[in-house]
């Protein structure tokens, strides 16, 4: 059947259209059936406004439930004062209804679309199988918008910075970056296969070579990896890269592309944002001794401090142990902690072994006004822990100091080599930071981490590993320990982080053969694998390279950020859930005999 044109759209209609006649397309979001009367909460994209159908005029009511798609006509009214709704944007208003089509009858639903509330208790898995149902709610709508808002906003910067945008390819060579790849195979010679890009990133750099000096990309990377809360099988992230440059180049150029976006969208929105202040900048090193990772949520202060010379020839022979052998005693501040009891005290310790710690220990402090028996008074403060026996009043006094303790905090310590430390410090001081209401979700607090190490070592496999990826590079300078010591090279790497997830990461490449190939050849890649699976990268850098430089900020996880949100599927139209499974259209799933035929392919048992 047929429908009416649409004069306007719902969330357009206010009490100044009161008397116009008017047709709407949409979804019966709610109905509500009173006997005398019947109101439909109608819905576009636009928004809801209340229907009045009158029974007597308008036979066969029963034929519209919940999502039927209907086409309406009739005229806007002024509701009663009484029956206004401040709460809906056309809450002043009613369409009384003279007519309708139904375009689109709904069996019934599988959950409830109309009850924000109850959708949080329906399984993930039945939404995303009826997930054109899913994304019919404002909520959803309301979250693709705000993606479209941030792409829209990316598009225009980098265009008025004079970028190209420039597409690349899907099906391409595999060459592994870390994550194993989606291969797909080439049925023209069985036994060639094509792999799905894990990120543009040879042919960004190719372009450079290519003279284009500004290119960018909205680009889809797949990568076949375990699944979480903020990962998806295929992504989608902002590609760019830039030619001539340096690394401060590149940083002042995304700072000012992402601050402009994403302001400009909580502006657009009306989101519930502070806006996005200068970033802060942090070395590697710094963020792991600072904040024990290079992650750093920086909404709130509680640095880690370090307490290792001052207790390393104590009569605590657990600390002393520890740095007799190389390790470290570091802590963190918990405000207010002092008022936990030992239960929850002990709580706080199992938290820490469940990442890795043999213990914490602990010491809380208070006002020496406020000092109890069982607490020990240094200066302006006391401490209450069984293991201040074992420090002298001028340890103890050291240790607040450098702490910068308060009255009413718990001085929380780990005690192991600086990693180990760091896997459990890092996660603790978000504990503490969550306990006390520190991780504001208003704030975004973005800060770059920089010069981070261009190798680590793998002593599983007895090899170094790219702390990036193979085509990072090193700093001028560093590049004397190449071979003599290549744990002190630093990169010209670099990431951006907001309130504890990386958001971009980048770096200047390298464009010089001789230098790509020593690297290849520290990472343990001989000449013979450099030319099979870098020949082009390598031969391509020895027709006059430019240096360039480039950066990917994740589009998934920055709107998660806008959203508050913490699941990427929340995000993305059509997601995967555990596995990389579809469960709407039942991918992976298996193909026709003829088709193993076709790719030369058979099924090993």
């Amino acid at each position: 059947m047929g429908f009416l044109q649409r004069t306007h759209a719902c969330g357009s209609l206010r009490a100044e259209h009161a008397g116009q006649q008017v047709a709407l397309n949409g979804w019966a979001h709610k109905v509500r059936d009173l006997g005398g009367l019947c109101f439909i909460d109608f819905r576009d994209r636009t928004g809801l406004v209340q229907l009045v159908l009158d029974p007597n005029s308008l036979p066969n009511l029963s034929e519209i439930r919940h999502e039927t798609c209907l086409s309406v006509s009739g005229e806007v009214r002024v509701r009663d004062e009484q029956t206004k709704n401040p709460k809906m944007p056309t809450g002043e208003i009613e369409i009384i209804v003279t007519g309708y089509t139904v375009l689109g009858p709904a069996k019934p639903l599988p959950f409830p679309l109309s009850d924000e509330e109850q959708m949080q208790s329906v399984n993930e898995e039945l939404r995303i199988k009826h997930r054109y149902i899913d994304l019919r709610r404002p909520s959803m709508y309301r979250k693709l918008a705000i993606r479209a808002g941030v792409i829209r906003r990316m598009r225009a910067y980098l265009d008025n910075q004079g970028f190209i945008e420039t597409e690349t390819p899907i099906i391409t060579k595999s060459t592994p970056e870390g994550a194993r790849d989606y291969l797909v195979a080439y049925r023209l010679e069985p036994g060639q296969w094509y792999a799905l890009p894990q990120s543009p990133q040879q042919y960004k750099q190719l372009l450079m070579v290519a003279g284009i000096e500004r290119y960018y990309q909205i680009a889809k990377c797949f990568r076949d990896e375990s699944q979480r809360a903020d990962r998806q099988p295929e992504f989608t992230q902002l590609d760019l890269e830039m030619s001539f440059v340096t690394q401060e180049d590149v940083l002042n150029l995304a700072e000012g592309l992402l601050r402009d976006v994403l302001n400009g969208v909580v502006e657009e929105f009306g989101l519930d944002k502070a806006p996005i202040e200068p970033f802060e900048r942090l070395t590697f090193d710094e963020a792991m001794l600072l904040y024990g990772c290079d992650k750093p949520d920086l909404r709130f202060g509680l640095k880690l401090f370090d307490i290792t010379p001052l207790v390393a020839n104590s009569g605590f022979g657990v600390f002393k142990s520890i740095a007799e052998s190389g390790g470290m005693i570091r802590g963190v501040r918990y405000p207010g902690g002092a008022q936990l009891s030992r239960k929850e005290v002990g709580q706080l310790e199992e938290f820490c072994k469940e990442f890795g710690a043999k213990g914490m220990a602990s010491l809380g402090v208070v006002a020496a006004s406020e000092a109890g028996e069982e607490a020990r008074v240094v200066g302006d403060l006391a401490v209450k822990s069984s293991i201040a026996k074992f420090f002298s009043d001028e340890e103890l006094a050291q240790i607040l100091k450098t702490a910068q303790a308060e009255a009413g905090d718990l001085l929380c310590f780990i005690a192991d080599e600086y990693a180990s430390g760091n896997n459990v410090l890092y996660r603790l001081r978000n504990e503490i930071g969550d306990r006390c209401g520190l991780r504001d979700p208003r704030v975004l607090k973005f800060c770059w981490v920089i010069d981070f190490p261009l190798v680590e070592w793998n002593a599983e496999d007895g090899r170094w590993d790219a702390v990036h990826h193979p085509f990072t590079g090193p700093k001028d300078e560093d590049l004397i320990y190449i071979d003599s010591d290549p744990g002190k090279i630093r990169a010209d790497c670099y990431d951006v982080v907001c309130n504890g997830v990386e958001m971009a990461s980048g770096s200047i490449r390298i464009h010089r053969p001789d230098i790509q190939s020593k690297v290849f050849k520290l990472l343990g890649i001989d000449e013979e694998t450099q030319k099979e699976r870098f020949g082009h990268m390598l031969e391509a850098f020895s027709y006059g390279a430019p240096p360039h430089g480039g950066i990917a900020p994740g589009v998934d996880r920055l709107v998660m950020l806008l959203n508050d949100t913490e699941n990427i599927r929340e995000v993305i139209a059509f997601p995967k859930i555990g596995g990389g499974y579809d469960p709407m259209m039942e991918a992976p799933s298996t193909i026709d005999p003829q088709q193993w035929a076709e790719l030369g392919l058979r099924m090993s048992k």
